[in-house]
């Protein structure tokens, strides 16, 4: 596929995430509207949507990362890992760990007013998952400018930070330990 082709497809399927989350954004409002003391469980099923989602991206693109620092800088390889390194980042996680977060905000204000030892674990545990989050948007940029600087064993240790934290995490929330 022709750059051009390429970039013509990506601008596609940018405007069709943008157009599923004013959706989202419109019917989760009516859901709120239509059934506000209901509303609580919608925004639990939406929150743990979200997580799923953040989640498998946060998993694949560090596998991708592992691919790519073995090809060579500019090969047609290369530039394929990065056209799906920046949709993936674009169009799934960063809008999945934004709803993540709003929803998950709104569920530990309702449920439970910020309360509870347990909560204030998940949350800094979710903090810290957002720095690898951080951490991994840096290197999508790094890897576009072709100045990655890590092998692919590093990427592969990097691969099981979100799970360590996602363990953690969901241990926390089930069992509320403290």
């Amino acid at each position: 596929m022709a750059l051009s082709e390429n970039k013509a497809s990506g601008g596609t399927a940018a405007k069709r995430a943008v157009g599923a989350i004013v959706i989202f954004v419109a019917l989760t409002g009516l859901l709120f509207w239509l059934d506000p003391d209901g509303f609580y469980l919608w925004a639990k099923a939406i929150h743990v949507i979200a997580v799923i989602s953040w989640m498998a991206g946060m998993l694949y693109l560090p596998r991708l990362f592992v691919y790519h620092a073995d090809t060579q800088p500019g090969s047609q390889q290369s530039e394929t890992f990065k056209v799906m390194e920046q949709r993936l980042l674009r169009l799934i996680i960063n809008p999945a760990m934004i709803i993540t977060w709003v929803f998950g905000l709104y569920l530990a204000w309702r449920g439970f007013g910020f309360m509870g030892g347990w909560l204030h674990a998940k949350i800094l545990l979710v903090v810290l998952l957002s720095g690898v989050h951080g951490y991994l948007s840096a290197s999508v940029r790094r890897f576009a400018t072709d100045q990655n600087t890590k092998p692919a064993k590093h990427w592969r240790i990097v691969n099981e930070a979100p799970t360590l934290l996602m363990i953690v995490i969901v241990v926390l929330v089930v069992v509320k330990p403290f």
